[in-house]
């Protein structure tokens, strides 16, 4: 394990600010390209490269599966949520001026925030999830038949 310590700490070093980053493109990704997919995505890949490095053993350790799968609910939730509240205030569902009636804009700056929000907790739990389950299947070929 010596000859990878170059790469251990690199690692933790990256996985800050990877995560840092993936929250800079989620709430600012009303004024520049980004977004909730893509923060999502450079979410999990600060997990996915932990994994990579370390073991999946030690990313679970860190983010666990049962987590994973609840975050999977709760962006859909987050999602669905806003276009009830929409409806539940007399509007169309998603209708984002529902949340400030007297200046729509505000609403719509803040609708857009929160659905991109649970897009963004979606995603992330869906791409660990993915490398969870592709992980922890057993190799078919061992290293010698390479």
């Amino acid at each position: 394990m010596r000859h990878h310590l170059i790469l251990r700490v690199v690692t933790k070093l990256l996985v800050g600010a990877i995560i840092l980053f993936a929250l800079y493109v989620q709430f600012h990704g009303d004024f520049s390209p980004g977004g909730g997919f893509q923060a999502g995505v450079i979410m999990a890949v600060a997990f996915i490269i932990y994994g990579v490095v370390f073991s999946l053993r030690q990313a679970q350790r860190v983010f666990p599966p049962w987590l994973v799968h609840k975050l999977l609910a709760l962006g859909v939730l987050i999602y669905a949520f806003t276009g009830l509240v929409s409806m539940a205030l007399g509007y169309e569902y998603l209708n984002y001026g529902a949340f400030t009636p007297h200046h729509p804009e505000h609403g719509q700056h803040w609708g857009i925030l929160i659905v991109e929000l649970g897009v963004g907790v979606t995603v992330t739990g869906v791409m660990v999830a993915i490398y969870y389950a592709f992980a922890a299947r057993p190799p078919t070929i061992s290293d010698k038949d390479w």
